[in-house]
């Protein structure tokens, strides 16, 4: 068997998402998927050009990831400012809609009948299906105007950017550059963030938090998944694993963080109307909203809602369940080290993405970047106070 190295790893890679982007220009029916690929064939061009000529590959991994999501990105919001209602997806107004309704209503949140009262053909854009946490983003438009700097899209490149230059610099010896690819140039990745964005700030503060363990750092550590919990219910699988870690290895001051602030995060739409923050968190996710969720990729979870009678209700079932023997695993062998937490989460939220009856195809970016991640990770970290993990997934 061939065994290819780094850098001819790192060329395929380049070339395949080159090649992606570029069918994605030319195909995809997304006007805003067609725009990054117009510029970011290219930078994956460039980059493939240069991975036997540039001697640091995480450099180059940074680059690239400029080249490939940030100045895509930027120009859609440059062209956004300007006029164009085409250089953005749907994610992006409804963040932006949250900072309005949170500092015009005190909540981010739509009630069901405010929401019935949309055109029909417009009422999607009414729902806000992410955490309170979510709406810093939208504040930025919401307090200075339609401005390309506004864009939640770059607040999303802000807070991104820090957590994973804090992340891997703390897990920097051991030298996780696929790990970084993962994280900022995979396609699925870099289109993310160049389009969209939401998940990406979500998943660097989650691979933060898996850093800030290694480091011995579990008060800061809770500090950052806790924000990312804040934002998106995405974040709570990995809530729930580094909590059970803390709990196995005595790292309490992971704790106050990690469940206090998406806690903290929910008062104020409690208080203000507790039922709208229902309907837009749980019931429309749920399917029981008035419109149904775009997110249906066919994956099984997806593929068995359909079926009827009770489809819906069996992949239900199934999930909980899946969720139900994880759990059980956790409890059983929980995990003592930053690297067996990124696997634990990495695996786990693969078997809930695969089994949701609303899921896209974009969520994968959070196993894979979780996975890889934690293959840059030493097998003990400073935080553990036991001898012996006994993690499921012990490499």
């Amino acid at each position: 068997m061939i065994k290819l190295s780094d850098r001819a790893l790192d060329l395929l890679l380049y070339a395949l998402s080159a090649v992606f982007a570029l069918v994605t220009a030319l195909t995809s029916t997304l006007l805003p998927h067609r725009a990054w690929g117009a510029v970011a064939a290219g930078g994956y061009l460039a980059a493939a050009l240069l991975v036997y000529l540039v001697r640091r590959r995480d450099l180059l991994t940074w680059a690239a990831w400029g080249a490939v999501a940030l100045l895509p990105m930027v120009l859609q919001a440059v062209q956004r400012a300007g006029g164009r209602t085409d250089r953005a997806q749907e994610e992006v107004l409804v963040v932006e809609h949250m900072g309005e309704s949170l500092l015009s209503a005190g909540t981010p949140y739509l009630s069901r009948p405010e929401i019935a009262a949309i055109p029909i053909d417009e009422r999607l854009l009414g729902y806000r299906p992410y955490q309170p946490g979510m709406s810093i983003f939208g504040l930025p438009r919401a307090v200075a105007g339609d401005f390309w700097w506004t864009d939640a899209r770059i607040w999303f490149a802000v807070v991104t950017a820090g957590a994973l230059v804090t992340a891997f610099h703390l897990v920097r010896a051991t030298q996780p550059v696929r790990a970084l690819q993962a994280a900022t140039v995979l396609p699925v990745t870099a289109l993310t963030l160049a389009t969209g964005g939401d998940d990406i700030p979500v998943l660097a503060l989650c691979l933060l938090a898996l850093a800030l363990v290694h480091a011995g750092r579990p008060g800061w550590a809770g500090v950052a998944v806790g924000a990312a919990a804040a934002c998106k219910l995405f974040a709570l699988p990995v809530v729930a694993v580094l909590v059970i870690l803390a709990l196995f290895t005595r790292s309490w001051r992971l704790l106050p963080g990690a469940l206090g602030l998406p806690l903290l995060a929910l008062l104020p739409p409690l208080l203000v109307n507790a039922d709208a923050l229902i309907e837009n968190v749980f019931r429309f996710p749920l399917g029981h909203g008035l419109v149904t969720s775009p997110a249906q990729s066919p994956f099984p979870g997806y593929l068995i809602s359909q079926l009827e009678p009770g489809g819906r209700y069996v992949a239900m079932g199934l999930l909980g369940l899946a969720a139900a023997v994880i759990g059980i695993l956790l409890l059983r062998r929980p995990p003592r080290t930053a690297r067996s937490a990124a696997l634990f989460c990495g695996y786990g939220l693969l078997t809930a993405i695969l089994l949701m009856p609303t899921t896209r195809f974009g969520y994968l970016l959070y196993p894979a970047a979780l996975v890889f991640f934690a293959l840059a990770l030493s097998k003990d970290t400073a935080s553990s106070a036991a001898q012996r993990d006994t993690a499921l997934y012990r490499h």
